[in-house]
C-alpha cells in the first residue's frame, strides 16, 4: 500500500469524508471517478450493516421500488447500475410477485460487489450477473435490459449528469428509473449539503434537454435523510428501441465480450477482461491487450 492509500486509509477509519479530500486535494467541487471509486470500495460492507440495523426502512423502500417496476408491466432483465452490496435489488427481487429472468447489477468497487454476492446468495438470488462496471461505460450491449434503476448512486457525480443519463438510457430498452438526489425539491439546507458534497443537480431538466420520455416525476415515498431527499423519476424508453439479449460488451469499443476460463475476451480488439473471485472485471482500466491470447503457440 503506497503512502497515499495508506493516509486514505486512515482518514476513512477516522471517519472523515474520503470523497472530500479528494476534492481539496483537487481543488474541485466535483468528485473524480478514482476518488468515488476508493470511498466506495472503503464502505464495503458497511451497507449490509445498515441494512440489518435498520430492516424495517429498507423493506419500505425496496417494496415501493418493487411496486413501481410491477406497475411498469413484465419484465425479463432488471439492472441496478451503482448496486453497492445489493441491499436493494436482491430485496426488491424478493418482492416481485414475477420475477425477472436475469437480475443484474454494476459497482465500480470489487469490494462491494463480492459482499453483494454473498448478500444476493442469501437472498436466493443468483449472482451470475454482479460484476464491477462504470456508469459511464457500462459493459452491457445497447438495448439489453428491459428496466435499469439507480438508487442514489448517480448522486456523487455532479456536472456529469447528461453523460450518465445518456448511458442508462442507452442500455435500457424499456425504462429507465431514477431514484436521486432531489436537488429541485429540496430545502435551502439541503440543497446546500448537496452543492457541499458534488451532488448531481437538475435530472429532470437534464432527461428533457435530452427528449425523453418522463412518465413520472415526484418526491419518493420513503426517504431516510431529510437533508438528501430522493426523487423518482421514470423515464420511458421510445417505442422504436428493440430489447436484446443480455450480454456484455467491451466498455471501450462496445464490441462483444465472450467468456473464456479465467476471462472475457473481446476479440476484434484484443482486449481481456480478467474474473476475480467470480467476478466479471469490466472497468475499461481493467482492459489487458492480449494480442497472443488466441495464438496457438509452439517453441
Amino acid at each position: 500500500m503506497n503512502v497515499l492509500n495508506k493516509r486514505i486509509k486512515e482518514l476513512f477509519d477516522s471517519g472523515a469524508n474520503v470523497m472530500e479530500y479528494f476534492r481539496n486535494l483537487n481543488n474541485s467541487n466535483e468528485n473524480s471517478i478514482e476518488a468515488i471509486k476508493i470511498s466506495y470500495d472503503l464502505q464495503a460492507s458497511t451497507y449490509i450493516q445498515e441494512y440489518k440495523n435498520n430492516p424495517e426502512f429498507n423493506a419500505k423502500y425496496t417494496g415501493a421500488i418493487a411496486s413501481i417496476l410491477e406497475g411498469l408491466g413484465t419484465h425479463e432483465s432488471i439492472l441496478e447500475a451503482g448496486v453497492g452490496e445489493a441491499t436493494t435489488l436482491a430485496n426488491v427481487i424478493e418482492k416481485l410477485n414475477i420475477k425477472p429472468k436475469r437480475s443484474c447489477g454494476l459497482d465500480i468497487s470489487w469490494s462491494r460487489i463480492k459482499y453483494a454476492r454473498k448478500f444476493a446468495e442469501s437472498k436466493g438470488m443468483s449472482p451470475e450477473w454482479l460484476f464491477t462496471g462504470d456508469l459511464f461505460r457500462i459493459p452491457l450491449a445497447d438495448n439489453s435490459i428491459d428496466i435499469v434503476y439507480t438508487s442514489h448512486s448517480i448522486e456523487p457525480n455532479g456536472g456529469r449528469e447528461e453523460e450518465a443519463l445518456r448511458e442508462l438510457y442507452r442500455v435500457s430498452s424499456r425504462y429507465l428509473v431514477l431514484l436521486e438526489p432531489a436537488y429541485e425539491l429540496a430545502s435551502d439546507e439541503a440543497k446546500a449539503r448537496m452543492e457541499h458534497h458534488g451532488y448531481v443537480r437538475g435530472l429532470k431538466q437534464t432527461a428533457e434537454k435530452l427528449g425523453y420520455k418522463i412518465k413520472e416525476y415526484r418526491l419518493f415515498d420513503y426517504i431516510i435523510n431529510p437533508l438528501n431527499p430522493t426523487g423518482l423519476i421514470v423515464i420511458e424508453k421510445e417505442a422504436s428501441a428493440k430489447a436484446a439479449n443480455t450480454r456484455y460488451a467491451c466498455p471501450i469499443t462496445g464490441g462483444s465480450l465472450e467468456k473464456e476460463s479465467d476471462c472475457y475476451y473481446a476479440a476484434e480488439s484484443l482486449l481481456a477482461y480478467p474474473i476475480v473471485g467470480g467476478i466479471p472485471c469490466l472497468l475499461p482500466e481493467n482492459a489487458i491487450l492480449t494480442s497472443a491470447f488466441k495464438s496457438n503457440i509452439k517453441l
